[in-house]
């Protein structure tokens, strides 16, 4: 039986709060100075993570993710129960690792890889692949106050991960690099995974969570909301913001297995989504590129002012491929009485690669800002596209070019 990387024991931490230092100082001495407050931000967390397992951390503001990592890495203590870590961890949990900015960013890198735990001599062997990484030239050499935010996440992440740890974590620091840098740093970061690393990552990006996790955890005010497949945890976290609208979460376990979430106020609702080919018949497999039209019937059950449909064409991840509605098409949908149907027919190509793929839907109403959610329905329509006719190729889009050779 394999030992799990990471075990989260019950944590709890819990900051308290004293009429005065005297009371503070008397406290550390289990004398008697009760607290004149107390904020609860982690509430019996338990959880663990083997090797090459990615996870994700996500929730809203304030739910407690940061402490977490904090907690696991070593930087706090918790309240009361345990973390057990069987390995070397690496961590980016604040941009720059807390830098001194006025050491040069190879000055930085040689001291925080020695926090790290290595010898002078392993920091001293691989330094140059650590400035190739980065990427950022002489700027290595210069003061770190010289550097831009993406430039010390470059040398903050080539050091975290110059040697491959046995649980790389990693907060929202790499949302402020360029686009170039993430993609090599996601790479890095799946070669770890193939290699037995195990990930824990805090993020908003959906599909960060979604490319990199096999598994995702919603923390929600300091408890374990919900731990299961990632695409199943980030619709559940998207609806949560339905809540604060009064608007009803639920979901629902399809036949294929996967969870379906439904979120929103109720005062619109979709009655029926279908895929029809040129012929007005439903589809549920595809060719590469065929003509296709996704009808969506819609009811409204009180008086609208306004109401903007939309969807989304999913992966087989989760991630969107495409998305749009009927505020992006120029299309108002005005004035709406309790009672009507609308009847939306959505017509294009499908240029997409084989796989399966699903459909999401949303009514909102017509202030996108800060508009109420009618009706959030995610995998709402499943289909498959098959390449029956068209040359082999690989991915997610069918772009056919048009060749020409000049020798």
């Amino acid at each position: 039986m394999t030992v799990p990387v990471l075990e989260v024991f019950d944590v709890t931490k819990t900051y308290f709060q004293y009429s005065s230092e005297l009371a503070r100082v008397l406290s550390w001495f289990g004398l008697a100075a009760q607290p004149s407050a107390q904020n609860c931000i982690l509430q019996g967390i338990s959880f663990s993570i083997e090797a090459g397992e990615a996870v994700g951390i996500v929730g809203q503001n304030g739910a407690g993710k940061s402490t977490l990592l904090k907690i696991i890495t070593g930087t706090q203590r918790p309240t009361s129960g345990r973390i057990q870590v069987n390995g070397h961890v690496g961590a980016i949990l604040e941009l720059g690792m807390g830098f001194n900015p006025d050491f040069t960013g190879r000055d930085n890198a040689y001291h925080s890889a020695g926090l790290m735990g290595f010898s002078q001599a392993e920091i001293e062997a691989i330094m140059p692949e650590i400035e190739r990484f980065a990427e950022i030239g002489e700027y290595f050499y210069e003061p770190v106050h010289t550097y831009s935010s993406g430039m010390q996440m470059r040398v903050a992440f080539s050091v975290v991960t110059a040697f491959r740890p046995a649980l790389l974590i990693v907060d929202e620091a790499l949302s402020v690099g360029d686009t170039y840098f993430q993609h090599k740093s996601f790479s890095r970061i799946r070669e770890f995974q193939e290699q037995g690393t195990a990930l824990l990552i805090v993020s908003h990006d959906r599909n960060a969570i979604l490319s990199l996790c096999n598994r995702a955890i919603l923390i929600e005010h300091g408890k374990v909301l919900k731990d299961s497949d990632p695409e199943a945890v980030m619709d559940y976290y998207n609806a949560l913001t339905a809540e604060k609208e009064n608007s009803k979460v639920r979901t629902k376990q399809l036949e294929s297995g996967k969870t379906q979430t439904l979120s929103g106020t109720g005062e619109a609702t979709v009655n029926d989504i279908t895929l029809l080919n040129a012929k007005g018949d439903r589809v549920e497999v595809i060719n590469v590129g065929q003509w296709v039209c996704l009808r969506v019937l819609v009811k409204a059950w009180t008086d609208l002012p306004g109401l903007i449909v939309g969807y989304a064409i999913k992966d087989r991840l989760g991630q969107t491929i495409f998305g749009t509605n009927t505020h992006l098409l120029k299309k108002p949908l005005l004035n709406i009485i309790s009672g009507q149907e609308i009847q939306l027919d959505f017509s294009f190509s499908a240029n997409l690669g084989p796989g399966t793929y699903s459909i999401a839907i949303a009514l909102q109403s017509k202030d996108l800002t800060a508009g109420k959610n009618y009706e959030w329905r995610d995998l709402s329509l499943v289909f498959d596209i098959i390449n029956m006719n068209k040359d082999e190729f690989v991915g997610v889009g069918w772009l056919p070019p048009k060749m020409e050779c000049h020798r």
